[in-house]
């Protein structure tokens, strides 16, 4: 599978995007439109390590609905990915068996190195 779950809205999603410039077997998904799968964020926790790695703390509903204030688990992680895409760190890139989480500069390089090759 080549997919990258992006939010057309974000500018850095944009600005990925474009350093990556897809091929045309490469799926783009809007998580705004249509949020991650089950099966596929239990596919990207299995390569990352965990769900809190996917997680994005700096969503805006992580402090207006207290959660920075919680003690979270790996489930509560997933159910609140699963629940509302602003959870999701992004991009997520998938390459076949490699796969990219973030935007931070390591990643987004390895990621355009792998969509590349």
């Amino acid at each position: 599978m080549k997919k990258i779950y992006h939010l057309s809205s974000c500018n850095t999603c944009q600005r990925i995007i474009k350093e990556i410039n897809p091929s045309e077997d490469v799926e783009l998904q809007n998580i705004k439109q249509e949020n991650i799968d089950e099966k596929t964020l239990d596919f990207i926790k299995e390569k990352v390590g965990s769900y809190e790695a996917m997680f994005s703390k700096r969503a805006m509903k992580y402090r207006s609905m207290g959660l920075n204030e919680m003690s979270l688990t790996e489930n509560d992680y997933k159910k609140y990915m699963l629940e509302e895409y602003t959870f999701l760190k992004r991009p997520f890139m998938i390459n076949e068996d490699e796969v990219f989480v973030g935007n931070s500069k390591k990643v987004v390089e390895a990621a355009v190195a792998s969509f590349k090759s």
